[in-house]
């Protein structure tokens, strides 16, 4: 006869988790997720006059580290047990669960919320009573430590490798492929590094040379448009020198260099120079006097760019909208203009207004206030002479006296709008 005050056990669903941090191995038919996978199926039918039943869902992370909690299994995991579907986590050793006493700590609290029982195959013990959470503890401080001692053997080993000159892997630089963890020199890029090098010294300017190199359509190895910074990130990577760098010591490097040590000094010498004082050499190299003065139909500045073909120097003004890939919609605006042409067509406005009487009976007016200074014989005739005298002028004092003539200018220059459409003009 059935005793009516019998109580069947309690039926405990039991999820088995398994982590293996490399993807090593993982394709072979038995692999090391089956074999903790077999161990804990084994240890739950050991438990089966307990009520433990393994659940039929698979939670397992191949290729992921325990040193964190982004592993996809294991959000699965936490995820079941808050929806009330698993009673018993079980595992075949604990720091296939974690290596980080913090984030064992947290999935702990996670299991105490959710009434969930933690069970490791190979260290027995059980978290709902105080001498398993003590034992838990000290294994959890053991797989921290290892991780810790893991991490600074992979350190040192970086670090040995980095002073002997061996690649160990990273972002890959422009003029360079890698092959069997070996940097080599690709040959059409290692051109155009050494040509960004010499055109660098040429202009002394990387912002110049940037937008030269995103007007031409450069892009780097991930195929976007370079910017300023890409470019001194470039200029001042020791890689291409033929070294191996670790924090911030250079070693010789294993692979062949694409900088001479010729042009990388001359690079460094004009790096070293302020900012300022190259902004300002540059600017005297390649006058632009009409900047900050000229602006497209769009309302856009017309920012002064260079570039050289063989021995002759092309100078344009353009846009910003084209500078900034910016859609304007204005088909007819000028976006790119000669900077010879404008100039000159400025300079001749200048021109034509000190020859006309306002301009001269102006000038006699100063003269006298200035006591004589200046004969109005003399006064006339340099008015007359403007041409010679502005080719004595500096750069920078041409740049002044266009910035305060074209102030003066009632409107725009004559033919400024139909030149909008020339190609190019020698400096």
């Amino acid at each position: 006869m059935m005793d009516i005050n019998a109580r069947p056990n309690r039926r405990l669903r039991c999820a088995i988790y398994t982590r293996k941090s490399t993807e090593e191995g993982l394709d072979m038919e038995f692999n090391t997720l089956d074999a903790q996978r077999e161990a804990c199926e084994a240890y739950i039918a050991s438990q089966k006059s307990e009520g433990w039943v393994a659940t039929r869902d698979r939670y397992d992370d191949g290729g992921f580290s325990g040193g964190n909690l982004e592993r996809p299994g294991l959000k699965q995991l936490l995820a079941d047990i808050d929806d009330g579907l698993i009673d018993v986590v079980v595992v075949y050793k604990i720091d296939r669960l974690s290596r980080s006493l913090m984030d064992f700590s947290k999935l702990v609290e996670v299991f105490d919320r959710n009434g969930v029982t933690f069970v490791s195959v190979t260290q027995s013990f059980n978290t709902t009573t105080s001498m398993g959470r003590l034992t838990l503890n000290i294994l959890l401080s053991f797989a921290q430590f290892e991780r810790e001692v893991i991490g600074e053997r992979i350190r040192d080993k970086v670090a040995a490798s980095r002073k002997r000159g061996i690649w160990m892997g990273g972002y890959v630089p422009l003029g360079y492929e890698v092959q069997d963890r070996k940097l080599l020199v690709n040959d059409a890029e290692a051109a155009s590094v050494r040509r960004i090098f010499e055109r660098f010294v040429e202009l002394g300017s990387a912002p110049v040379l940037a937008r030269e190199l995103r007007r031409d359509g450069f892009r780097n190895k991930q195929g976007t448009l370079i910017d300023k910074g890409y470019l001194y990130r470039l200029l001042n990577n020791r890689v291409y020198r033929g070294e191996a760098v670790h924090k911030g010591q250079a070693y010789p490097g294993e692979h062949d260099a694409i900088i001479n040590e010729a042009l990388w000094d001359q690079v460094h010498a004009i790096l070293k120079e302020s900012p300022r004082k190259r902004a300002n050499n540059s600017r005297l190299r390649t006058p632009a006097l009409l900047k900050g003065l000229i602006f497209s139909d769009t309302g856009a500045a017309m920012t002064p760019t260079s570039t050289k073909k063989g021995a002759k120097l092309y100078r344009y003004y353009v846009s910003m909208d084209v500078i900034r890939n910016r859609e304007t919609g204005e088909e007819t605006a000028p976006m790119r203009l000669a900077a010879g042409m404008v100039e000159d067509a400025v300079v001749s406005e200048v021109r034509r207004i000190l020859q006309t009487p306002e301009v001269v009976s102006q000038v006699l007016v100063a003269l006298k206030k200035a006591q004589g200074a200046v004969s109005e014989a003399d006064a006339i005739a340099d008015l007359h002479e403007f041409k010679a005298l502005w080719s004595q002028l500096f750069p920078a004092e041409q740049a002044r006296t266009s910035s305060f003539w074209c102030g003066a200018l009632p409107s725009p220059p004559r033919g400024l709008r139909s030149i909008s459409g020339a190609k190019g003009s020698q400096a």
